[in-house]
């Protein structure tokens, strides 16, 4: 597959996707989800029944107007970037969404980047790459 910034090869590409770490969801500008990250420690469970219903159906009931705001300012061009957390248990969530547009600018969709910062938070001092061997 032609990238744009190189090539890889659809095995490559899925494994990629399955190691990233932190979650992410697509959902196309239509607001249905195409596609979500299958790592092994995905934050809000996900099952591939959810491939082809609207996103809005993977939230809870009181967050859709939200979302629904978010995605009509995707869509009319206010806003680009969206993003909040909160703490479940001892995890601190970190979500971003982020539309998605064309060359031509037009909104292609919105990723949902989601990924517990709780242990980039207690991060002090420096550790260089060496020190990791």
């Amino acid at each position: 597959m032609n990238l744009g910034s190189g090539y890889l090869t659809f095995d490559q590409l899925r494994a990629m996707m399955s190691s990233l770490p932190f979650d992410i969801t697509f959902a196309d500008g239509d607001d249905t989800v195409r596609f979500f990250s299958e790592g092994p420690d995905r934050i809000f469970v996900r099952t591939r029944a959810v491939i082809g219903r609207k996103v809005q159906n993977c939230h809870p009931q009181k967050s859709v107007n939200v979302v629904n705001k978010i995605l009509a300012d995707f869509k009319a061009g206010q806003r680009d970037v969206a993003d909040f957390w909160l703490n479940l248990g001892p995890k601190m969530v970190y979500i971003k969404y982020i539309a998605l547009r064309d060359s031509q600018k037009r909104y292609i969709g919105t990723l949902e980047v989601t990924q517990d910062i709780a242990p980039l938070r207690e991060l002090e001092g420096e550790k260089r790459i060496y020190d990791a061997l």
